[in-house]
């Protein structure tokens, strides 16, 4: 982008500003932030929602491993579309594990009615996790239909037959 100043600042002494600064960066290599974001959404999902036995290294394949160590300037290798199908079975018990344990906690807060979502997950109002794990669905290359049909077979399995008609 070509940056306009009037004379009079261009004699002005001190720092550099930040938008010269911001100019001079190296460009992001966006799919390797996507890569990383996905990594940060299910450590989050393991945390908030106390998933055990979960190996998170374990659902990305060793290009993808390699990748988070990178510079997201860096243009690395990134998995391709082909992928072992051990890594995908763990993906999509991964994804299940999260939609079971996000209805399990609605209907053990339901069961609560003194505890409200929002005590619950004071940070995460409106925070859908079977929703959440659809989405990581496409970018762990597993059917997002699977995860919703789980997902309604979970909700009448605890007795939520409105939620899972809808």
């Amino acid at each position: 982008p070509v940056l306009d100043t009037e004379d009079a600042w261009v004699s002005v002494e001190g720092p550099v500003s930040i938008v010269e600064l911001a100019l001079e960066q190296k460009r992001i290599h966006y799919p390797l932030v996507e890569h990383q974001f996905v990594l940060c959404t299910v450590l989050y999902a393991i945390m908030r929602l106390s998933l055990k036995s979960v190996k998170p290294l374990s659902l990305f394949d060793s290009k993808g491993k390699n990748a988070f160590f990178k510079d997201l300037t860096s243009i690395q290798l990134l998995p391709s579309g082909d992928m072992d199908p051990n890594t995908l079975s763990v993906r999509q018990q991964f994804l299940l594990k999260i939609v079971s344990a996000a209805v399990q906690t609605l209907c053990s807060s339901q069961k609560d009615k003194e505890v409200s979502d929002e005590e619950l997950f004071p940070f995460e109002k409106g925070k859908n996790w079977p929703t959440l794990a659809a989405d990581l669905a496409q970018y762990l290359q597993i059917s997002e239909d699977l995860v919703r049909r789980h997902y309604v077979c979970e909700l009448y399995s605890y007795g939520m037959d409105h939620l899972g008609e809808e």
